[in-house]
């Protein structure tokens, strides 16, 4: 009987007060490793901070010793030690190059995107749309890239709730600069309805509240029970990014049964598919028209609560798992992954998903 597979989870040090999205995604998904993986857990001594502190991170995941090395996501530059032959790296967006500018992005884009990249065997994009920006950013070979969806927890069952076409509840999720607050507190003026912010309100944002009239609540370090509870309570998901890695709530949203509106860009049509109203983040217009089809078109709600049933099995957990597995035994054995007849659709049979960043549907989105 042979042993199983010691694969290496190398993860960051757990911020203070930082989100732990990764680490939940990661310990949902060695809980569905089949006994062919042994999963160990290799969490970094230091914090992402300082010269020296990753210099010993990087020592630190070079020794540790097993079959393959998975870095899940954020601390890349730990690839820089590595063996590449028997390492593996997840990448879940590429925020860092939109927003840094100058010799901080250009520290960044070397050092945990260019030189990584290239310092593993495989890396794992979780959309196409990420595929394509490591492409653009590292030059990356795009036979190296495998997209491997994230994984949603099962706490996200169908919740039925009769809508509120008076007053209905819209909830908006995370302040950062991506998330088009400002622009979606725009679109709402006039529009009888109460937004549920989580993330915590700067000063400015109060005063765009107030400037537009927009009732609200806000809540933010809140737990993955009370996360739960926010979409169970809302009529709608409102998740205008500019940009997405992937888009989660999204699809969160979809498991509870809540419509959802969310932009045309990025990869949120490729996670969304048919199961939500797609518009423009940058125009304030379509977002308004958006959200008001949303309220007052029975139908076209119901139609897009029903298509988000069948979306979320897309994203189905054991499979996803399969998905790695598979990977990591590839990786194991040495040998390449066949790229033949490749496609961009999340497989639903446990292989590993083929990609040539094509979209297999093609979302209405509405226009101003």
């Amino acid at each position: 009987m042979k042993r199983p597979l010691d694969v290496i989870f190398l993860h960051r040090k757990p911020r203070a007060h930082g989100t732990f999205s990764i680490e939940f995604i990661f310990e949902d998904l060695r809980r569905r490793m089949p006994a062919s993986i042994r999963p160990i857990v290799k969490v970094s001594t230091y914090p992402s901070n300082g010269i020296f502190k990753r210099i010993y991170n990087m020592l630190e995941a070079a020794w540790v010793k097993g079959d393959v090395k998975h870095i899940t996501g954020d601390v890349h530059y730990l690839a820089l030690l590595l063996r590449k032959r028997t390492a593996i790296l997840t990448i879940h967006d590429c925020f860092v190059l939109h927003h840094k500018r100058g010799p901080a992005r250009l520290f960044f884009k070397l050092f945990w995107f260019w030189l990584p990249v290239r310092c593993v065997k495989y890396v794992v994009a979780i959309s196409a749309a990420t595929k394509k920006e490591i492409i653009q950013f590292t030059g990356c070979d795009p036979d190296k890239i495998v997209i491997i969806p994230t994984i949603i927890s099962e706490a996200y069952q169908p919740v039925p709730k009769v809508f509120n076409n008076k007053k209905p509840v819209l909830l908006h999720v995370g302040m950062a600069p991506n998330k088009n607050f400002e622009r979606l507190v725009e679109a709402l003026e006039g529009i009888p309805c109460h937004l549920s912010i989580v993330g915590k309100l700067e000063e400015t944002h109060l005063q765009k509240l107030k400037q537009h009239k927009v009732e609200y609540s806000a809540v933010h370090n809140i737990s993955d029970e009370e996360m739960r509870r926010k979409y169970e309570e809302c009529d709608v998901l409102a998740f205008v990014s500019t940009f997405e890695g992937f888009g989660m709530p999204i699809v969160e949203a979809n498991a509870v049964g809540r419509p959802v509106l969310t932009s045309h860009i990025s990869s949120m049509p490729e996670v969304a598919a048919d199961a939500a109203c797609l518009v423009d983040p940058y125009n304030v217009q379509s977002i308004r028209q958006g959200l008001l089809k949303i309220i007052h078109d029975d139908e076209y709600r119901e139609r897009l609560v029903e298509n988000g049933f069948k979306n979320r099995e897309r994203f189905d957990s054991d499979v996803i798992a399969g998905q790695y597995a598979e990977l990591y035994h590839l990786v194991a054995r040495g040998e390449k992954r066949d790229v033949s007849g490749e496609d961009s659709t999340f497989h639903s049979n446990g292989s590993l998903p083929k990609d040539t960043g094509k979209m297999s549907h093609k979302p209405q989105t509405i226009n101003p």
